[in-house]
């Protein structure tokens, strides 16, 4: 049965509602991360330092499904909490073909594009073979991995945020058994490890297609032929806008650190940072977890008018984040040190840089959430040119231009530190927007 949204939500209520949303966004992290840790210990840093270059590209073009999902999601919960369940489904639909068309376009430009895009980064020999390798298998799964992306939002949307946890487990088992089959049995190196990951992501896209073009499903959504709406489909878009915007945006980060990195230390630098970025996608993904899953609830309850149930949540999710910050730095500086053996133990000196830059780097843990839940409340309350404005500022502007300028000043530790700066600019950016509409918003009692 779909969870009602229309009641009050407790802190239990809550914390239950959102939990399979963080775990599926943990989920799909470890996509990557499992492929991290074959890829490494099994092929070796080379063809890790492949993966981190090319695995961005297929991120900035796999985030058209995140957009149209928070975008879509937002329209789609403020016409149900309208009353016009109708509508909603009509909506729903359009933007899942539109997803769908969207990323096989991508995905063909993405094939014309990833070898000249490797050599810009300055891959070369054996880096650049296999960057160009990994890259194009994911090309061809693209739609896959964008309807994953656009399912692990609109299932809650849906009422049923527990089947998109179970379909993200589905697609990880997925994953990590044939990583295993395909590297340490069949011994077909990166090649098996992209084609491993391109099949979990068929497994996360196709299945939630599946479920929801069933006429008798349990959701409160189907998937139905529907003339595309043009107006409806660019305002998702708009307003979904600010995670495209803040993903690809990561990404490009990713590529500047690993430009600076390779100009710096080269590629032990390029290894040890994605040794962080595999564990640090972890901590994030709770967060955006969080901020994805509660996003529904914001919606649907701002399309009734129900202003009392919008400032309870926005004030239990704050204290959330807050708790969860401070645990999660706590935790990243226990852990540095064997969460960075699982991937690097067979090279001392590359683990013990790791370790020092990842505890370096946790800094940014004690800031992030905030700016990730703002800027995704702002979609809710479908106000999506200040959500991505805060995105843009937070990954475009401030960690771009810190990971350009710090390390003028401080050298490599400059680089580890620059998201943590960015992170602190982006967090008073967004409690400033927060502050300046709370009124219209109805975040402040009359």
């Amino acid at each position: 049965m779909a969870q009602d949204m229309n009641r009050h939500f407790t802190l239990s209520a809550l914390l239950k509602f959102t939990f399979p949303t963080i775990c599926m966004m943990i989920f799909t992290s470890l996509y990557t991360v499992v492929d991290g840790f074959f890829v490494s210990n099994y092929i070796g840093k080379t063809a890790l330092a492949a993966v981190n270059l090319a695995w961005p590209i297929i991120m900035i073009l796999a985030t058209v499904g995140l957009m149209t999902g928070t975008g879509g999601s937002a329209l789609i919960a403020k016409t149900r909490g309208e009353g016009d369940d109708e509508q909603a489904n009509r909506y729903f639909s359009m933007l899942v073909f539109f997803t769908i068309a969207v990323s096989l376009v991508l995905g063909a430009l993405g094939q014309a594009a990833i070898v000249p895009a490797m050599q810009a980064f300055g891959a070369d020999g054996p880096l650049l073979d296999s960057a160009v390798s990994y890259g194009r298998w994911l090309l061809g799964m693209l739609p896959f991995f964008a309807l994953q992306f656009a399912f692990e939002v609109l299932f809650s949307t849906a009422g049923k945020p527990h089947y998109g946890f179970f379909v993200v487990v589905a697609g990880g088992v997925t994953n990590v058994v044939l990583d295993w089959l395909f590297i340490c049995v069949l011994g077909w190196g990166i090649d098996g490890t992209a084609i491993a990951t391109g099949l979990g992501q068929v497994v996360g896209g196709a299945i939630p297609l599946v479920y929801f073009a069933r006429r008798h499903n349990s959701s409160f959504l189907r998937l139905r032929w529907t003339r595309p709406e043009w107006r409806p489909i660019g305002k998702a878009c708009l307003n979904g806008c600010s995670e495209l915007v803040s993903n690809i945006a990561m990404s490009l980060v990713t590529m500047l650190y690993n430009f600076q990195l390779m100009a710096y230390i080269g590629e032990d630098g390029v290894a040890a940072y994605s040794v962080i970025g595999y564990t640090a996608m972890i901590f994030g993904a709770v967060f955006m977890g969080y901020a994805v899953g509660s996003s529904p609830l914001m919606s649907y309850q701002f399309g009734a008018g129900n202003h009392g149930e919008m400032r309870s949540i926005l004030l239990k999710s704050l204290g959330l984040i807050g708790a969860s910050s401070v645990a999660m730095f706590l935790a990243a500086q226990w852990l540095a040190a064997p969460l960075s053996a699982i991937f690097v133990s067979y090279d001392p000196e590359l683990l013990d840089f790791t370790v020092q830059a990842y505890k370096l780097y946790a800094l940014a843990f004690l800031i992030m959430g905030l700016p990730i839940y703002l800027s995704a409340l702002f979609t809710a309350l479908n106000n999506g040119v200040v959500s991505a404005v805060i995105a843009f500022m937070r990954t475009l502007v401030f960690e771009c231009g810190a990971v350009i300028l710090l390390p003028l000043v401080w050298g490599i530790n400059g680089i580890w530190l620059s998201v943590s700066v960015g992170e602190l600019a982006a967090a008073l950016l967004a409690v400033g927007f927060l502050v300046a509409l709370r009124k219209r918003y109805g975040f402040v009692k009359k």
